[in-house]
């Protein structure tokens, strides 16, 4: 397996911050969609808070908003995970066993696709090809891919980022 990627430095969330994120996309074709991916890399989320600041910069209503961000699964409605864990469920991967590595990893983890651990270490998220087919089963933590992954090999990856993740909240306190 290749080294251990680092996490995303995301920021809080205010509303202030997002308005300031979000006012450039004014004027742009497809200014909702560019805005909300603003907001995602900015926070790793779009905060429901930010709905009502969309709604007027933009001149929609709320359900506008909230159908635009509803209909795109890319956009998350919660506060993501440490880690985002992508896992492949392409052919490819399925012909090698991620069907069984996707169950062991869900009870490693204790949750399903598109929720977080209960210790705010991993959002787990499935995805359709990770375009290294070749190194079936593959996964994806944050932007660095894993291939040929095994429930054991995962296990010892989620204790090691586990452990950053718990290093990195105690010397942010």
């Amino acid at each position: 397996m290749m080294p251990v990627a680092s996490p995303a430095r995301l920021q809080e969330f205010t509303l202030e911050l997002a308005t300031n994120v979000v006012h450039e996309c004014k004027d742009q074709p497809g200014a909702l969609i560019n805005a909300l991916h603003k907001l995602q890399e900015t926070f790793g989320y779009v905060d429901e808070a930010a709905m009502p600041m969309l709604a007027k910069l933009f001149n929609l209503s709320r359900a506008e908003v909230h159908g635009v961000t509803s209909f795109y699964h890319d956009f998350r409605r919660s506060k993501p995970g440490h880690y985002t864990i992508r896992v492949c469920q392409a052919e490819a991967c399925q012909a090698m066993g991620s069907e069984a590595l996707t169950t062991a990893i869900k009870q490693l983890l204790g949750c399903d696709f598109h929720e977080t651990t209960a210790d705010g270490n991993f959002t787990l998220e499935k995805v359709y090809c990770l375009g290294n087919c070749a190194c079936s089963p593959n996964i994806m933590v944050d932007k660095q891919t894993y291939g040929r992954v095994t429930a054991e090999s995962f296990r010892k990856l989620t204790a090691t980022l586990a452990s950053k993740a718990q290093s990195s909240k105690e010397g942010s306190k």
